[in-house]
């Protein structure tokens, strides 16, 4: 990239926490956050956040009147950007821009409210506003009292990093100087979880660990769920408290057979990680954040294009799926937030039952992946 672009904060909601410190402190233990709750007319395995940080988002939601009324979503992604832009030190002054996405949006409001229409008749009289996929950026717009751009967006489980293209593209063109950008998700409800069970994706394992992310050898897809937001403050040229920098983007979309198809060979990662890397010796590449859902092909199809891009010396391999679930639109950000960490610390974060990796240099490099229904691939490289 011609023009050098700094990440000077990121900030994250999830079951992991909801501050740096205690997101590390988390990672660093063989724990997942899976819990089990009736979702979809039985016991179902997610990651719920934390008790702490449900606390937050309950005393946020009852700090305004107006505030009352807006999806889980909209609220995690308000508490992450509240904590990002204050680690950035950004102000009131600072013209930025927003665009913040969500695969599914106000999934536990809509269905809520379409459920009381199928009662009463009636449609509750805020349903609309509350529901509208802009929802999210436009009112972190309002709590951040910010004066630039607010864009929303919906690319499935790459929207996070479509976020991140985007807020470069921004930065590049000098149409702005600071972007916000990110993802937020809750999608714990009982019909999003019936679509995944539709799917034959959802774990019904009863191991140690249900869900079986980056295991290549697994004979069930065993993907849950997680809700969470993460954002992060890009600025343009390289600044002095930058946490990390991107030095690659990268993006390509397949050719459908189906609906959810993707290649033997995930033409689609391969494209991307190719553009993301084309100025980087590969080598360098200390480590990789996979999108790796859990599901036998997405987890598969993802390490063979990782394979015929890298060839036979691979970097470290991981995902963070195992603990935290997916979250779709906003996992490619809490992707990044794990690759941050693990350079800001020089700690490889493995799987506790995938094959052991050896760290045996510094981590310098990340690569991040993202895939989403549609075959539409991002990778994002970093560097300290």
């Amino acid at each position: 990239m011609s023009q050098t672009i700094s990440i000077t904060a990121i900030a994250s909601i999830s079951p992991l926490g909801n501050t740096p410190e205690l997101i590390w402190e988390n990672y660093l233990t063989e724990k997942h956050c899976f819990v089990e709750r009736d979702l979809d007319f039985k016991k179902t395995f997610v990651a719920a956040l934390d008790a702490t940080s449900e606390q937050v988002v309950t005393e946020l939601r009852e700090s305004d009147n107006k505030y009352k009324s807006l999806d889980k979503s909209v609220l995690y992604a308000m508490v992450a950007s509240r904590n990002a832009m204050q680690n950035a030190g950004w102000s009131q002054n600072d013209v930025f821009g927003i665009n913040i996405g969500s695969s599914r949006g106000a999934t536990d409001l809509f269905e809520k409210h379409y459920k009381e229409y199928l009662e009463t008749g009636k449609a509750h009289t805020l349903s609309s506003p509350t529901t509208t996929l802009g929802n999210i950026s436009s009112w972190v717009a309002h709590d951040l009292q910010s004066s630039g751009p607010e864009i929303s967006h919906s690319i499935t489980c790459s929207t996070a990093l479509h976020a991140v293209l985007n807020g470069v593209a921004w930065l590049k063109a000098g149409m702005a100087d600071k972007f916000l950008v990110g993802g937020s998700e809750a999608p714990l409800t009982d019909f999003t979880i019936g679509q995944m069970r539709a799917l034959k994706i959802y774990s019904n394992s009863e191991e140690t660990y249900p869900n079986r992310a980056l295991d290549l050898e697994k004979k069930q897809s065993t993907m849950i769920l997680g809700e969470g937001a993460g954002v992060c403050c890009l600025e343009i040229g390289k600044k002095e408290n930058a946490l990390a920098y991107i030095e690659g983007i990268g993006y390509a979309t397949e050719i459908l057979e189906h609906n959810i198809s993707i290649s033997a060979e995930a033409s689609c990662f391969q494209k991307s990680m190719k553009m993301a890397l084309q100025n980087t010796d590969l080598s360098q590449v200390d480590a990789i954040v996979m999108h790796a859902p859990g599901t036998i092909k997405g987890d598969l199809t993802e390490y063979r294009a990782i394979e015929k891009v890298f060839g036979e010396r691979l970097p470290l391999l991981t995902t963070n799926k195992w603990k935290i679930g997916h979250t779709f639109g906003a996992s490619g950000i809490l992707s990044m937030e794990l690759a941050i960490m693990m350079m800001q610390h020089n700690t490889f974060i493995g799987v506790p039952f995938a094959k052991a990796q050896l760290q045996t240099k510094p981590i310098r490099k990340v690569l991040i992946n993202a895939v989403g229904f549609g075959g539409n691939a991002v990778s994002v490289l970093l560097s300290l």
